[in-house]
């Protein structure tokens, strides 16, 4: 009797990156509409112009290395991407700033390592970390939750907004339209208590809603990918988890001084890096067991940066910091082959 001689995978999963990539556009789709319906048309517009210098970063540098363009590009990566950094950014933030931010998300971040699947950092917090730090100015100047004018609350035109956008309309004009973020109130509240943080702040006491509902559609969005098996529950439940433990803890200790656990959850940019960027497959820890390590860590790192740090929401930091240490996550977590026993100390059994 012959038999058939197969190598390993042996495991075969109906999938590709495309399809994945395709699941993962159609889940921020809840988020997306939500900042454009709370925070005005500035959302959409950088992800179609984030999405189109992607697309051009891409096949020049797979041109350049002599790989084959449209097979990539059609893999959705790149829009993946640009999609991730240009929901992170600023709505108003100007056009050359989201361009340097592609160029090193697509080009230092994803090709300087060798492309999909071998970068050992997430690629669109990699740009959204260094704009943070090269231009604090703009990446911290949010469009509003609604504009109050006159009889009711309102969003720029899409039509002012490209302008501010690609023309740095009047300064004026553009002012009405941008405000504080609700991590931004309480972590420069003057030396307020949280409590009259809330009742002097605007965005606190009247705009929070809109913050809410943001981090709502974000979670729609990953319980789509979680229902659909593109991502597992262990990294963005135990991020969540963590976070909230941390914040409870210290809420519990002193109200007055640190925001309670559903103000974490429900503000920035929490439940988008619960579900979409932590999640990512090539940065982030392997097993089962090392997911919850890395989930959990990264929450405790977000509570950290957002309560002591100099910036207001840590998450870019804390993903980054956790990519660079995931290899050493999964030495420790990943489990015996069968037949094999667990060492007793450090890889191999040596400390």
């Amino acid at each position: 009797m012959s038999l058939i001689r197969l190598s390993s995978p042996h495991v075969y999963k109906a999938n590709s990156t495309a399809n994945v990539m395709r699941l993962v556009m159609l889940a921020m789709l809840p988020g997306i509409l939500a900042m454009t319906v709370f925070f005005g048309w500035g959302t959409v517009i950088q992800i179609i112009w984030a999405g189109l210098l992607a697309l051009g970063f891409e096949a020049v540098i797979l041109k350049l290395r002599k790989r084959p363009v449209l097979f990539h590009l059609n893999d959705g990566s790149a829009i993946v991407t640009a999609m991730l950094l240009a929901v992170a950014i600023p709505p108003f933030a100007p056009w050359w700033m989201t361009l340097v931010g592609v160029f090193v998300a697509i080009v230092l971040g994803k090709h300087l390592y060798g492309g999909l699947g071998q970068n050992p950092f997430n690629p669109a917090m990699v740009a959204y970390a260094l704009l943070l730090i090269s231009f604090p100015v703009e990446m911290t100047r949010w469009t509003a939750p609604f504009v109050l004018n006159g009889d009711g609350w309102q969003i720029a035109p899409f039509l002012d907004t490209l302008k501010a956008i690609f023309a740095a309309a009047d300064n004026l004009w553009y002012d009405s339209f941008t405000g504080a973020t609700p991590l931004d109130e309480i972590r420069h509240r003057g030396g307020l208590t949280t409590e009259e943080a809330w009742r002097q702040s605007t965005v606190l006491s009247q705009g929070i809603g809109a913050w809410h509902a943001v981090s709502a559609a974000w979670l729609m969005g990953g319980i789509f990918l979680l229902y659909r098996k593109v991502i597992t529950w262990h990294a963005p439940i135990s991020m969540l988890l963590a976070l909230t433990l941390c914040s409870s803890m210290f809420f519990g200790f002193d109200p007055d001084n640190y925001a309670d656990p559903f103000f974490h959850l429900s503000t920035g940019a929490t439940m988008l890096a619960a579900f979409f960027i932590i999640t990512d497959p090539v940065s982030s820890a392997t097993s089962n067991r090392g997911r919850i390590v890395f989930g959990a860590s990264i929450g405790i790192l977000i509570f950290i940066i957002r309560t002591w740090g100099n910036y207001p929401d840590g998450v870019a930091f804390a993903v980054l910091l956790m990519n660079l240490a995931a290899p050493f996550i999964d030495i420790y977590t990943q489990p015996r082959s069968y037949g094999h026993n667990r060492a007793k100390k450090g890889q191999g059994g040596k400390a």
